[in-house]
């Protein structure tokens, strides 16, 4: 693939990425990795759907900011070696599953893939 491709394809992501979606009342997960132990890891956090489309903290009744530091206790944290594994654990292991929107699961493995490239490659991986 020439460079110029991967830059084309690159804006098509990136202009899907500016639509809005309406987000998963079961939660989000803050994806990162644990190099040490060659793990993809995801927290998983409860939150509520305001009749506005925002993410609500349970506790508090709060907005949950998208950028910057949240303090909030996490519901779980599933690791696996890649994307398969910790999408498997998520999606067939637990129970109930902490996703009820299949544009959500498609997300977490696109991030998961490009979690395990970054572990791979020992590049840096910053969730989108």
């Amino acid at each position: 693939m020439t460079n110029n491709k991967a830059e084309q394809l690159a804006a098509i992501d990136n202009k899907l990425s500016q639509r809005f979606i309406d987000l998963d009342p079961d939660g989000y997960f803050i994806i990162y990795l644990d190099r040490e132990a060659g793990l993809i890891c995801a927290k998983h956090y409860t939150n509520i759907i305001s009749d506005k489309g925002l993410a609500l903290d349970p506790e508090t009744g709060k907005p949950i900011p998208v950028r910057g530091k949240v303090d909030r206790t996490h519901t779980a944290i599933f690791t696996g070696r890649t994307a398969k594994e910790i999408g498997m654990k998520i999606t067939e292991k637990t129970k109930p599953c902490p996703l009820s929107r299949l544009d959500h699961a498609l997300y977490l493995g696109r991030e998961f893939v490009r979690a395990e490239i970054a572990l791979i490659n020992g590049t840096e991986y910053i969730q989108d």
